[in-house]
């Protein structure tokens, strides 16, 4: 049996380095494109429980105003005259006064129910997402303030500034057809 010996020259090697490339390169698209296709089927979003209220989402979101926003779980709120999430903890007076208030933007509004009942609601185009309502109602109230990624606002960045910031890891990607971690009311 004679042995089949073949000399491969320089323009035989370049062909086949070439062909070579262009099949890694085209795996790689498809991987990254496979990637791509699986985060749009995602959202960034704040688990709740996780948070600890760090001020990050106001500092590191890539937009001008973050994308992320107070929101209030009635169902969880005492409607208290002293809201924890509302006040300052050394407030002088239970009013609306901007020296009582802990939100350095006014975002948070106070609405008289009935005695002693008060309604606090969120006014998200002034929220920057600082997080001191969030840390005075989960130290001191029922937690039914928590911040959360408004998708309206959010670029589902690849790699999110705030979630590579975020010391808790609160920041997690979730299914867009269930964009939001909501606290729920506990039954028990």
């Amino acid at each position: 049996m004679a042995e089949k010996n073949e000399n491969v020259n320089r323009r035989q090697l370049l062909k086949k380095s070439c062909f070579g490339g262009c099949l890694v390169g085209l795996g790689g698209l498809a991987g990254f494109l496979s990637g791509r296709s699986r985060a749009g089927d995602t959202l960034w979003q704040i688990d709740p429980y996780k948070c600890i209220a760090c001020g990050n989402c106001e500092t590191h979101c890539v937009l001008e105003n973050s994308a992320v926003k107070c929101v209030q779980v009635y169902e969880l709120c005492g409607y208290c005259d002293y809201c924890p999430g509302f006040h300052e903890p050394t407030a002088l007076a239970l009013d609306t006064g901007a020296e009582n208030e802990l939100c350095p933007t006014g975002a948070i509004k106070r609405k008289f129910v009935s005695e002693p009942y008060f309604q606090y609601d969120i006014d998200e185009a002034l929220c920057i997402a600082c997080g001191k309502c969030v840390k005075g109602c989960a130290a001191f109230g029922n937690g039914s303030l928590f911040l959360q990624v408004r998708h309206d606002r959010c670029l589902n960045c690849n790699e999110c500034s705030i979630a590579a910031a975020c010391p808790s890891g609160a920041f997690t990607r979730v299914p867009s057809d269930k964009p939001y971690l909501l606290k729920k009311v506990d039954n028990a």
